[in-house]
């Protein structure tokens, strides 16, 4: 395994050391292909990032590319203002392949719902300033979180995270999964623009995880919405493989890609190393992360903590079997504790697939629902909506990825009880589109996707359904306060080349104590 890693590391330090100036950080290699570094970042190349911020403390993250195997000792900083003049914590960490030189530092004792400033040195070169803050400890009037999904380097470039990065009034960035692709080049994207995956092939070794990670890390776009926000990050599948599970994947083939659970392994691993994400002594990523008295995000692990296997048909005889769960014993336990013992104004859920559930029996008759959503999941996901009507828990909003769509659902307590009654809700769900994958519009003509809009909000089968975009990628906007949530979906004039231009396409105002979409 270190012999692996050990090359794996001198390829991409060779990589980068051999490229050609980088003209608005961006060049092509021979083979037409892109590649992205800032050769002045030497040796810091894939920027700094921070995550998991509490009231007290922060993750912040770095790597430095090698020149030589071994051990590297790195000095950070943490400081409250941007010139690095008040330096308020210092240390150092070290780091060599066993982490792939990537270095997190959990930093304490700082001031709830403050901005930082942080920055990593190796001898003389010194990485880029990030920027970070804390959440609040009690009262706060205001939070604004951006909320994206399923970031697709082959399918388009990083528009979305770019504008994130020019935010100054946002408390976090949560990204529900998909971080990376697992497919291999010219698998799963658009091909033309030649922003083909590294390495050249399906990953499936630490090695290539890392590598994959390393890739994405070295977008510019990507990098500036990480230096300029703390990330709170949950895995989806691709991650790992598409349509994962806890024993199993769609993409995983044992005969020609080994072991799963090695597979996975090497996939949790990279993605620890690689995401400014705070690790447990029982390696669970679902956790909560409180901002005062606003808001419990509570993040939700929907692939490897305990979810079964995806049947094939909602006709199949265990579609409806008890024993079937998206989030496993442990977590759900979990989660409703995390809900029932809340006292925030805002519960916001994590939440990777979506779990209202929509009906497409009017395009899709004989495969009306998503078996891979919480759609495939019917007793756990009715289990877990009894439990907010019972409990009555209110307040609760899911935000979700994973569809490359955007919605917004009032979340009924059954689509029976709906039609009888708009409000025998229990919550309500925005969907965030993608920042590149890809959507309908990519497939059918524009016309057609607004007409297959219209047909699914106002056809009947889904009447909680008040929104729904399937043509733009981009990000959502939710901004909370005392007296109501504010979902903004923001759309990107395009992912075939970078561009600054959006728009705001969407809002959509949920008063507190109602599940009612205005």
């Amino acid at each position: 395994m270190r012999t692996t890693t050990f090359l794996s590391v001198f390829w991409l330090a060779a990589l980068l050391s051999c490229s050609a100036p980088v003209e608005q950080n961006e060049t092509l290699s021979a083979d037409g292909t892109h590649q992205y570094w800032q050769s002045e970042l030497k040796p810091f190349y894939h920027g700094v990032a921070s995550g998991d911020p509490l009231a007290d403390r922060v993750i912040i993250w770095t790597r430095v590319t090698p020149v030589e195997p071994g051990e590297t000792m790195v000095k950070w900083s943490l400081a409250t203002d941007e010139e690095m003049e008040n330096v308020v914590q210092s240390g150092e960490k070290q780091t060599d392949e066993t982490r792939d030189f990537t270095v997190k530092v959990d930093v304490t004792e700082l001031t709830p719902a403050t901005f930082y400033y942080y920055r990593f040195a190796v001898g003389n070169a010194q990485s880029p300033v990030g920027r970070t803050k804390t959440a609040p400890a009690s009262e706060v009037d205001q939070l604004k979180f951006a909320i994206v999904s399923c970031s697709n380097f082959e399918a388009g470039y990083f528009n979305g995270f770019a504008r994130i990065g020019e935010m100054d009034d946002i408390d976090a960035v949560l990204h529900l999964g998909d971080y990376i692709y697992e497919y291999e080049p010219g698998r799963y994207g658009d091909t033309s623009l030649k922003r083909f995956h590294l390495p050249a092939k399906e990953i499936v070794a630490l090695s290539d995880y890392r590598t994959r990670y390393s890739q994405y890390r070295l977008d510019p776009d990507f990098q500036r919405a990480h230096q300029q926000h703390p990330f709170i990050t949950i895995w989806d599948d691709h991650e790992i493989a598409n349509n994962s599970y806890q024993t199993g994947a769609e993409n995983h083939q044992p005969e020609s890609e080994g072991n799963y659970q090695d597979r996975k392994a090497a996939a949790r691993q990279a993605y620890y190393e690689w995401l400014p994400v705070r690790e447990s002594d029982g390696q669970q990523l679902y956790r909560t992360i409180r901002y005062g008295d606003m808001a419990d995000l509570i993040m939700l692990d929907e692939r490897l903590a305990g979810r079964s296997a995806q049947v094939d048909s909602f006709t199949h005889p265990d579609y409806n079997a008890a024993d079937r769960s998206m989030l496993g014993g442990d977590q759900l336990t979990w989660f409703k504790g995390q809900l029932q013992s809340s006292k925030a104004v805002w519960k916001v859920i994590g939440n990777q697939v979506i779990f209202s559930g929509v009906d497409l029996s009017m395009t899709r008759p004989n495969n009306p629902v998503n078996l891979d959503a919480w759609d495939g999941y019917p007793v756990e996901k009715q289990h877990i909506i009894d439990f907010l009507k019972n409990e009555a828990i209110s307040d609760v909003i899911f935000v979700t990825g994973d569809t490359h769509m955007s919605w917004a659902y009032e979340v009924p307590e059954s689509i029976e009880a709906y039609r009888r009654d708009s409000t025998a809700t229990v919550a309500v769900e925005f969907g965030t589109t993608s920042i590149t994958s890809a959507n309908l519009d990519e497939r059918m003509h524009p016309d057609t996707v607004r007409l297959l809009e219209q047909r699914l909000q106002f056809g009947g089968h889904n009447p909680h359904l008040k929104y729904t975009n399937m043509r733009d990628h981009g990000y959502l906007l939710l901004t909370l306060d005392r007296e109501s949530a504010l979902a903004d979906w923001r759309y990107v004039e395009t992912v075939a080349k970078r561009s600054s231009v959006e728009r705001s396409g969407k809002q959509m105002r949920l008063s507190r104590s109602s599940h009612e979409l205005e």
